[in-house]
């Protein structure tokens, strides 16, 4: 089990690149895997996430290489060229992978188990093997609806609608994939924006997507075709060196080749609504997808009441806006964030028993948290194997009395495996045991 000890740092200073973005790396491995030609994939994420990814669609046939650091290769096979693995595909931690390819596995003609490792096999799946069923999909899992999962093959699936009763990027993106395989038009509809990478991605390899307001529709029928993608640095992991250089003393971070697409930056509209520095330099767009140099410096954080239509924008960042919140002045009010409970792992009480140990007060609530901003302290706090958490408390140590120490953080690898080295470049003082 790693831990990180953390001592009081007085300030985040440095210009750097973060890792490559999870969500795009994910994909462009899933694209190119049936995509017809060879895509070749720059700046991609080699976290352990992606690298499941990538290991399961080895075991269905596809050659994939790795001739540099950040850098695949990838001998595409066809929308129908995937070969039936030998065994059960084993996705580690990864939620993006396993939602993701349950829909693409509807759709083969042959049968798959998806398995996952002690978290993952606690997420819940009904969320995708619900309206997969209705368009055909024969799914097997627990009768808690959680992994593993065993997918039959050569079910002939049918185009349906779905409204999505939650804003769900994975669903979305389960449900469009599997339509690529369905008879005739498949639609959602989503009731808030979510991240769009697998629309842009999709069209980026000459499929067609529809989007007519909130509602997203392929049609079967068409292919994919071979192209390159460079994969911008993640603004999920961006967020935790923007929240450290904004809650830091005299702080001053430039992070470099950022994606900003617009479905991702909550955290940035959040920061800057508390009083954060942040400025967007030499804006430009790569394969399709903006991208940014983030300067953030440190500021006076506000607490605010969290606007509700930017919660699915930065789903994936509130570990760290709760530190954030925990080192502004007044109250912070998030709500209409219940998906936080279902992530590697209940966020909202995670995080809320963590602040609480370095003495902040911090109220869960069943969709958010209510936290009062004030001194952090020293203490100790448990990650529960969640790889946000860990980072997150990690920036907090930028505005403590005294050391922290975080424990299990040993899946922080599986998005960002170069965070401490990067973290004590940039001025934080830790420890990894």
């Amino acid at each position: 089990m790693t831990q990180f000890i953390v001592q009081p740092s007085q300030t985040l200073q440095g210009t750097f690149r973060v890792a490559g973005d999870k969500s795009i790396s994910h994909r462009s491995i899933m694209l190119g895997a049936l995509a017809e030609g060879t895509t070749t994939v720059t700046g991609f994420l080699e976290g352990e996430d992606t690298l499941a990814t990538l290991a399961a669609f080895q075991a269905m046939g596809v050659q994939i290489q790795r001739p540099a650091k950040q850098e695949v290769i990838i001998e595409g096979v066809g929308l129908h060229g995937l070969k039936p693995p030998s065994q059960t595909l084993d996705l580690g931690n990864s939620g993006t992978s396993m939602r993701l390819l349950v829909g693409l596995m509807s759709g083969q003609a042959f049968d798959t188990e998806l398995v996952g490792d002690e978290s993952l096999s606690g997420r819940p799946m009904r969320r995708v093997t619900d309206p997969l069923a209705t368009m055909g999909a024969v799914i097997e899992s627990t009768e808690k609806g959680t992994p593993p999962l065993k997918i039959k093959g050569q079910q002939g699936l049918k185009g349906v609608h779905y409204d999505m009763p939650i804003a769900s990027a994975q669903v979305k993106s389960c449900l469009l994939l599997a339509g690529l395989y369905a008879e005739g038009e498949t639609s959602v509809t989503e009731p808030a924006p979510t991240r769009d990478h697998t629309e842009r991605m999709l069209r980026g390899f000459g499929y067609t997507v529809n989007v007519d307001g909130n509602k997203i529709s392929v049609q079967n029928g068409g292919k994919l075709t071979a192209t390159q993608i460079d994969v911008p640095s993640d603004i999920s992991s961006a967020a935790f060196f923007m929240v450290g250089a904004s809650i830091a003393q005299n702080a001053d971070v430039t992070l470099q080749h950022v994606g900003i697409n617009p479905t991702r930056i909550g955290v940035i509209n959040i920061l800057r609504e508390m009083g954060a520095d942040i400025t967007l330099l030499n804006e430009r767009e790569i394969g399709g997808e903006p991208v940014a140099d983030i300067r953030v410096r440190s500021a006076q954080l506000k607490g605010i009441q969290i606007p509700e239509d930017q919660v699915p924008l930065a789903i994936d960042e509130f570990p760290a806006l709760f530190v954030a919140a925990a080192c502004a002045e007044g109250e912070t009010v998030l709500t209409g964030a219940k998906e936080l409970r279902v992530k590697e792992s209940d966020r909202i009480q995670v995080m809320a028993d963590g602040l609480i140990a370095l003495g902040i007060d911090a109220q869960p609530t069943p969709d958010g948290m209510v936290i009062q901003g004030g001194q952090l302290q020293t203490g100790e706090v448990h990650s529960h194997g969640d790889h946000r958490i860990a980072m997150a408390f990690t920036m907090a140590s930028l505005r403590a009395k005294g050391t922290i120490t975080i424990h299990d953080c040993t899946n922080v690898a599986t998005s960002f495996p170069n965070f401490a080295q990067l973290a004590q470049d940039a001025g934080i003082d830790m420890i990894v045991q």
